[in-house]
């Protein structure tokens, strides 16, 4: 049968995938309970849907950042797409460009900035990771800029990597003639396995700098004139921080439930960081998202667009750029239906008078 939902292509990824690579994506930290709860706590979310409204014409299109894009769902940012697809995250980036949304490239990226930017012709923003080497961190940032991406994303929540039981087990590494592409000139792009361990890990306890702190980020507003939004942010009063140093936008993130276990779903905490925010900087949501319900559901508490990853991967693992497009359309149908039933034309109309 051929998939018509996002968890069909779960399934086909994982048949076509190799069992290191498909856990990779699927797992998250420890018991894995942030992982299930991102989507579980969307489940206990119910819709108060209005009747009686024309709804014979809907718009689902938003703006991020000034950036005008066809709908409020974007790509996240995701570590090595040619674990699913030789074409890695060049796919991704045609994808994106032709559903007229936004993609994240990761730090982790498998292929080189200027071939992801070259590829896409809808905005592209640089996820960021800070390396002990500022330099290298430095020459990164430079890189995406010259590349033509559009803003930074600074993930936070990641000194460490949580511990990824299933990634321990298979001992993850990167499969020989991969690499961390966009840190192979700067000596940072071998990942290799780690005995005993994961080898991701064990690259990231070595060469992240666990000294972050929020100085930190008027360090990086220092070298770039783009925009720098924090990802990985579930408090309040991180997401006030945040503007304070000078933040142009917030990612409500756990990291998709790879971190710390028992963190709480990002959707529970979007409305009090939402409230904290108070319009003064872009909210934007990730982990969990699944349906278009979903979409809907972030969208009405606040969220100016939601960030779908593991989705993705699984559209591209399943039949590559075709596969992350039908993903992207089947997300972008069924929020489309789901205003629709709830009486709602446009993104505007969706607010937490629909949420019970």
């Amino acid at each position: 049968m051929d998939p018509i939902n996002v968890y069909d292509y779960e399934k086909i990824a994982r048949d076509k995938m190799e069992q290191m690579a498909y856990d990779y994506y699927a797992s998250g930290a420890h018991d894995e309970i942030t992982l299930r709860e991102n989507h579980a706590a969307y489940d206990r979310i119910k819709l108060k849907y209005r009747v009686l409204v024309d709804v014979s014409k809907r718009d689902l299109s938003t703006t991020v950042l000034g950036h005008n894009i066809s709908m409020p769902i974007m790509i996240a940012p995701t570590a090595f797409h040619k674990l699913a697809d030789p074409e890695g995250e060049v796919a991704t980036a045609r994808a994106a460009g032709k559903a007229g949304t936004l993609m994240i490239l990761s730090t982790l990226s498998n292929s080189a900035v200027e071939d992801v930017t070259a590829a896409a012709t809808g905005p592209v923003w640089f996820q960021l990771y800070v390396y002990k080497d500022r330099g290298a961190s430095q020459a990164l940032v430079q890189r995406a800029v010259e590349a033509g991406c559009k803003a930074l994303v600074l993930t936070v929540d990641a000194p460490f990597f949580g511990r990824r039981e299933r990634d321990v087990r298979n001992r993850f590494h990167l499969p020989e003639g991969l690499s961390v592409e966009n840190l192979v000139a700067s000596g940072l792009g071998d990942l290799r396995e780690k005995a005993g361990d994961s080898g991701l890990a064990a690259y990231v306890a070595s060469l992240l700098d666990q000294s972050l702190t929020w100085k930190d980020v008027e360090w990086l507003r220092s070298i770039t004139d783009l925009p720098v939004l924090i990802k990985g942010v579930v408090r309040a009063d991180d997401a006030l921080r945040a503007i304070n140093h000078g933040a142009a936008g917030i990612v409500v993130s756990n990291h998709g439930g790879r971190q710390l276990d028992t963190s709480p779903a990002t959707i529970e905490v979007l409305p009090e960081i939402v409230d904290a925010v108070a319009g003064r900087v872009e909210v934007l949501i990730d982990g969990g998202v699944r349906r278009g319900t979903d979409v809907l559901k972030a969208i009405a508490l606040g969220a100016k667009a939601v960030l779908v990853g593991r989705p993705v991967l699984w559209g591209l693992a399943a039949n590559g750029e075709i596969g992350v497009s039908h993903v992207l359309e089947i997300l972008r149908s069924e929020l489309d239906l789901a205003m629709a039933l709830c009486g709602c034309t446009s993104l505007d109309q969706l607010s937490d008078d629909l949420i019970a």
